[in-house]
């Protein structure tokens, strides 16, 4: 196992294989014990969803018992909660929305239950609060008043973010976007969405994202290239990675075990920046949001926990070796890459950039970049 920073959320090995059109294949596993079995496999960390640790409804006193169950667990191993989110997803009170249901008293509860998590996730010494927002849609267009929606949702992201600089914790918020499932069309769809809606708040600069390669690569985008405008607008608070195969439903197959050479540029980003240096290696958790197959028995959970880190690290040692290789290195330059960090304007004095001659347009239509060179040379780095 490498050096690298790993990270699970409880409720990916907790699975039990219930899908909607089949019951558990598998019992339910302890949250303590799940602790101190990522920990026995070499992660440094682990999250959680406020009802995967205690039952929604909970008293107060099985509630803290859980907690310290969960904590004593942490102590034991050592292991850090990097990350806590909340559940507004499963009850049925939130099936037409938490922030953003038409109802003000349900989004008042639902409100309530994610401040209450803020104060938890303080506890436990969290720094990110990830908000996904998987009832926040809608089937129907109709169903709800578009601009009030995105209002509501706003002023819901902007009150959590107020609420942890009024009570003075060291926490930044993270959005999860995601295009459907399990509602039809889900508001803050894609990254850019989400960063968008980020630049009308007021507290906006404790907001970020926390993207998901499954997420992005359900609406047929590229993870990498949204990590990397994450990372530009300075707005990457947290990563969930796991495996995806094209836009069909949420799979979270174990990470490398979808796109393969998507899997592998994603660890190149994360591990070493881009080429001309202008990104830097993301400095947090490598975080694992996937499920062990509901074909898999207790056994392979663990094995399938183990595979997320074993393949990232398989891929984190080619991606060294693939940004070491001087024939990589020379494919970058007749690229044009690093020319590509040379700003396009000298300055602004537009009338003299407009009097310039046009440059030989014939000319540079012959230009050969040597693309598909460049990425062979990745294949080659990915299966040799």
């Amino acid at each position: 196992m490498s050096d690298i920073k790993y990270s699970f959320g409880l409720w990916t090995v907790a699975w039990n294989g219930a899908d909607p059109f089949g019951t558990a294949t598998r019992p339910d596993i302890d949250p303590a014990e799940s602790v101190r079995k990522l920990s026995d496999l070499g992660a440094s960390a682990f999250t959680f969803h406020d009802n995967d640790v205690f039952p929604l409804g909970s008293s107060e006193d099985e509630r803290r018992a859980c907690i310290d169950s969960v904590k004593q667990a942490a102590a034991d191993t050592g292991m850090v909660c990097e990350m806590v989110t909340t559940n507004t997803f499963t009850h049925p009170v939130f099936k037409g929305g938490a922030f953003t249901s038409n109802s003000r008293d349900i989004r008042r509860f639902g409100l309530r239950k994610v401040l209450k998590n803020v104060d938890l996730a303080a506890e436990m010494g969290a720094t990110t609060f990830v908000m996904w927002g998987g009832r926040e849609g809608m089937e129907y267009s109709n169903s709800k008043d578009l601009y009030t929606a995105h209002q509501r949702y706003a002023e819901g992201i902007d009150t959590v973010a107020a609420f942890i600089k009024a009570r003075g914790y060291d926490m930044r918020i993270g959005l999860e976007p995601k295009p459907n499932e399990p509602r039809g069309d889900i508001l803050l769809p894609t990254i850019g969405h989400a960063i968008a809606l980020i630049n009308t708040l007021d507290n906006g600069d404790i907001v970020g994202v926390n993207p998901e390669t499954g997420h992005e690569q359900m609406a047929g985008l590229n993870y990498t290239q949204g990590l990397a405008l994450a990372m530009y607008c300075d707005k990457l608070f947290h990563i969930d990675l796991n495996g995806q195969n094209g836009p069909k439903f949420d799979q979270d197959l174990c990470f490398g075990h979808g796109n393969l050479l998507d899997a592998f540029f994603t660890v190149d980003l994360l591990e070493h920046g881009t080429p001309n240096g202008d990104l830097k290696p993301y400095a947090g958790y490598r975080h694992f949001d996937y499920k062990p197959s509901r074909t898999e028995w207790l056994p392979g959970i663990w094995e399938s926990a183990a595979a997320n880190m074993q393949t990232y690290d398989l891929l984190a040692a080619k991606t060294a070796a693939y940004r070491a290789d001087s024939e990589v290195q020379a494919a970058f330059k007749d690229a044009g890459i690093a020319e590509s960090a040379v700003p396009t304007l000298d300055n602004t004095d537009f009338d003299a950039f407009l009097a310039e001659p046009d440059e030989d347009i014939e000319a540079l239509a012959e230009r050969h970049e040597g693309l598909v060179k460049l990425h062979q040379l990745a294949l080659k780095h990915v299966i040799s």
